[in-house]
């Protein structure tokens, strides 16, 4: 059940093996330009590594976009070293000495995976193979039939080969894998019948019923999670996420310990709870907006590449109008130059066909001055309509947030009153009801009671700071990124507007000179007259 060792000396996967191997792999067409000149392994997407006694799999990170790996029939006994190899769809490491799966998880778009012929005793850590459709791990150590509950997970597994482990001695084995696996098509070669299928259902269905309610259950708490996530996102994306609830509100109080003693003062808990109410109203109120400033967002930079694409596309169908004219127009001329009689014809009709492309190439820069100003101009009312989003967004937090500064300093100073009157108190051995130890060591003097007051209000104060200086900073960082990719994009269609200045102008005017020699060249042998078409009309579509 697994590979013996032999006289070879076991091998590590080294730089000249894979060389060897991708150069054995090639057509013999190419095979010796590949050994002379070498290749990228980076280019290679599949590799044959079978048969070479290699015990330990290393040296593979360079072939990042290799879909298809074999290392069957080696002497492998851990899988290791695949980590890069994100792109895998067909992984073979059958016949080898394999004791525990493991090394696949960024393997995510592997479907066809064989372990046939190890040690392997458990099926696990295989979570992340969503795309498993064949799985083959017969002639292996699998004991309990158990663990094929495992291979649940896989919803697009179709093809399971199991045969030759020890628990497919089981009378049951194939009736327990197909009612816990019911989208088998195919199970150790043989297709499953739906008669197997019926009769396995119904044998085990006081067993999968509980494993589908568990499914359903986790899946329905899968996508509820999920869906807050995608929720959290468009908060993120809003700079205002967790503000729609008291989590800042409570996040100040969270590791406040002097605040904690001093809520047990009298009357300063329905005092912070009146606090708290309206802390948390101007924190919904600042998260509503966020959302309605984040649409708005999004809009004006829709509209701005909806913009570009529009005076593009308008720019370049005139530019194909002008020149379809052109071509159209000059039909008649091309002829006539063709079938001139004399060198006289031939030059002025070149010298009319010479100014009609000149008049062209004029057209054609107009165009292209027209759209790289019409660029220029969105790309800088851009820039100003998001200078102008931005700075009324920051206006409004600093103001929102302003109000939350003001709920804190009104509540510090309603608290610091209480704590000196119930110091007063204390003092006096007038308070009504008793304290816990720690809040009565707060009201041994004055000094005590007001630091501890006014340390609590700081830190407050330091986390309300901190959440304003976060939303201001992801906005201005929102306005550099989007300018500048906004410029990028501006750049990058100037630089490839349709006609480029220098070279179409000089181009256009060769044009006419073209024409005339070309015509004098093989005029005189009446049938070429088609090549000189076909040239012409080539010449014509570099414009």
């Amino acid at each position: 059940m697994s590979q013996l060792y032999n006289s070879i000396e076991p091998n590590i996967i080294d730089d000249e093996m894979v060389q060897k191997a991708v150069e054995e792999q090639c057509p013999e067409d190419i095979e010796k330009l590949v050994k002379r000149e070498g290749i990228d392994f980076k280019d290679v997407t599949e590799l044959q590594l079978s048969f070479r006694n290699i015990l330990q799999i290393d040296n593979l990170w360079q072939f990042e976009n290799l879909t298809k790996l074999q290392l069957d029939n080696n002497i492998i006994e851990k899988i290791e070293a695949l980590e890069s190899l994100v792109h895998l769809v067909w992984l073979d490491l059958s016949f080898n000495n394999i004791e525990v799966i493991e090394g696949l998880d960024t393997l995510v778009k592997l479907q066809d995976l064989s372990l046939y012929n190890n040690r392997i005793s458990k099926i696990e850590h295989m979570d992340t193979l969503h795309e498993l459709q064949i799985f083959s791990i017969g002639k292996n150590n699998l004991t309990t039939l158990e663990d094929v509950i495992y291979l649940r997970r896989f919803k697009n597994l179709r093809t399971l080969n199991l045969g030759g482990n020890p628990f497919c001695d089981d009378e049951q084995y194939m009736l327990f894998v197909v009612a816990h696996l019911p989208d088998l098509v195919y199970l150790d070669f043989k297709l499953v019948s739906d008669t197997t299928r019926e009769v396995a259902v119904l044998t085990y269905q006081d067993h999968t019923k509980p494993l589908e309610q568990e499914e359903a259950q986790a899946l329905a708490q899968l996508e509820e999670n999920q869906a807050k996530q995608k929720e959290l996102e468009y908060h993120k994306a809003a700079f205002v996420e967790y503000l729609n609830g008291s989590f800042l509100f409570d996040s100040m109080y969270a590791d406040d310990t002097e605040a904690a003693k001093l809520a047990h003062l009298p009357g300063v808990g329905d005092l912070l709870q009146a606090y708290r109410k309206e802390f948390v109203s101007v924190c919904e109120n600042l998260f509503n907006y966020g959302l309605k400033e984040y649409e708005k967002r999004e809009a004006e930079v829709s509209d701005f590449y909806e913009s570009l694409h529009e005076a593009l596309t308008a720019n370049q169908q005139e530019g194909r109008k002008i020149i379809l004219d052109f071509e159209n127009r000059n039909k008649r001329t091309l002829d006539e130059i063709h079938h001139a009689s004399s060198y006289d014809i031939a030059e002025s009709k070149q010298a009319e066909y010479k100014e009609d492309i000149l008049q062209l190439s004029e057209a054609l820069m107009t165009l292209e001055m027209l759209i790289s100003d019409q660029l220029e101009e969105l790309l800088e009312e851009f820039k100003r309509n998001i200078a102008v989003i931005a700075s009324s967004f920051t206006e409004n937090v600093k103001g929102m947030m302003t109000q939350c500064r003001d709920l804190e300093n009104i509540y510090h100073e309603k608290l610091l009153e209480i704590s000196i009157t119930t110091l007063e108190k204390s003092v006096k051995n007038e308070l009504d009801k008793d304290l816990p130890d720690d809040v009565r060591m707060l009201l041994g003097d004055k000094t005590t009671i007001v630091n501890a007051v006014n340390a609590s209000h700081g830190s407050r104060l330091l986390k309300i700071d901190k959440r304003e200086s976060d939303i201001l900073s992801n906005t201005y960082r929102w306005q550099a990124s989007v300018t500048e990719k906004a410029r990028q994009k501006h750049s990058f269609l100037y630089c490839n507007v349709p006609v480029n200045q220098t070279h179409g102008q000089n181009q256009r005017f060769q044009l006419g000179d073209y024409i005339f020699y070309t015509w004098k060249g093989i005029t005189q042998n009446k049938q070429n007259s088609r090549l000189f078409s076909t040239a012409l009309q080539q010449r014509l579509h570099m414009l």
